[in-house]
């Protein structure tokens, strides 16, 4: 695969997806969205890959839209924004949802507006310390987007999702971490080893148990605690028949025998 708007490779049971835009702090367009889709689909069904990680070229993350894509000549009619999500943003976020493996965004910049959300919707976040996080679209007259209103209100509760956007304040990195809104904040220069090390723990666990906790996980909000607890048990029932369990029991037994 040929790409221009982003570097993807896939070595190792690793991805690693870096939107590459730097030039204008990888500002999402029409043709980045689509070599993210199309790096994301070749990753689906491939049984032996164990972690993405997504992070950004440059000093920024994510700016979110470009809007030179939204500049609008004088009489022309307006874009339905609506089905820009549908096409382009919506798909993204729910393939990052959907991947059985986990998937780590290294967030070295800032995160805006789409960028945002896109980072928010990872299982894990990890974010340099001169980061931070902005929703700025109250101030153009928008909603947020990109699964914010999902995202935000789980990770932070309503209040505070809610005054972040009303008041398009931004969220420096260490103060994410301290609410919640994501796994880790590090030295900027720590950034890539801390990844990397979770990149490796991540290796040596078997991917059937990451998967179905993925699963659980997305239920849980939704779900009572009855439910809840049979869905726990059904997976349970699949992970514990798969050999890879039956291997690490013995595995310790063998290391308590040594």
């Amino acid at each position: 695969m040929g790409f221009s708007h982003i570097k993807f490779e896939l070595v190792d049971h690793v991805a690693r997806l870096t939107l590459n835009r730097p030039e204008v702090l990888n500002a999402f367009n029409v043709a980045m969205h689509g070599e993210i889709f199309e790096a994301f689909q070749s990753l689906t069904d491939q049984d032996h890959v164990k972690c993405l990680v997504i992070t950004g070229a440059g000093r920024a993350f994510c700016t979110g839209q470009d809007l030179e894509e939204r500049r609008i000549p004088d009489g022309a009619a307006m874009p339905d924004l609506g089905e820009s999500l549908k096409q382009r943003y919506n798909p993204i976020i729910t393939q990052i949802k959907a991947f059985d493996f986990p998937v780590i965004c290294a967030v070295n910049g800032a995160a805006v507006g789409g960028g945002a959300g896109f980072a928010l919707a990872c299982d894990i976040v990890v974010a340099a310390k001169s980061a931070s996080f902005l929703l700025p679209f109250n101030k153009l007259g928008l909603i947020p987007d990109a699964g914010s209103t999902w995202s935000l209100p789980r990770a932070l509760g309503l209040p505070r999702a809610k005054a972040a956007v009303l008041l398009s304040e931004k969220i420096p990195a260490p103060l994410a971490e301290e609410w919640g809104m994501i796994w880790k904040c590090v030295e900027d220069d720590q950034l890539e080893q801390t990844v990397e090390g979770y990149v490796q723990q991540i290796l040596t666990q078997p991917r059937t148990g990451m998967a179905l906790s993925k699963k659980a996980f997305s239920m849980s909000l939704q779900n009572s605690l009855e439910e809840q607890l049979q869905l726990e048990s059904h997976y349970q029932s699949e992970a514990g028949a798969n050999p890879e369990y039956r291997e690490r029991v013995m595995a310790f037994f063998n290391r308590k025998k040594s």
